[in-house]
């Protein structure tokens, strides 16, 4: 068994703490998202940027969820 894929394709339920800082990552995550749908035109280029913001913000949490 490899320990790195167990440990990727396992659930991890919230320990204590995590819950906050997944919340404090998801709020500046979207304050980012609503000052780029502000600032930035509507194109390719800003859905880019908004679904790089979301796969930013699902690896932070990944990071706090299995480390």
């Amino acid at each position: 068994m490899n320990p790195g894929i167990e440990n990727n394709f396992m659930y991890h339920g919230p320990k204590e703490g995590q819950t906050e800082k997944y919340e404090a990552i998801r709020a500046k995550a979207k304050e980012l998202a609503y000052l780029i749908d502000e600032l930035c035109p509507r194109s390719r280029e800003q859905s880019v940027a908004m679904t790089n913001l979301e796969t930013t913000m699902f690896w932070a949490n990944a990071a706090i969820a299995r480390n």
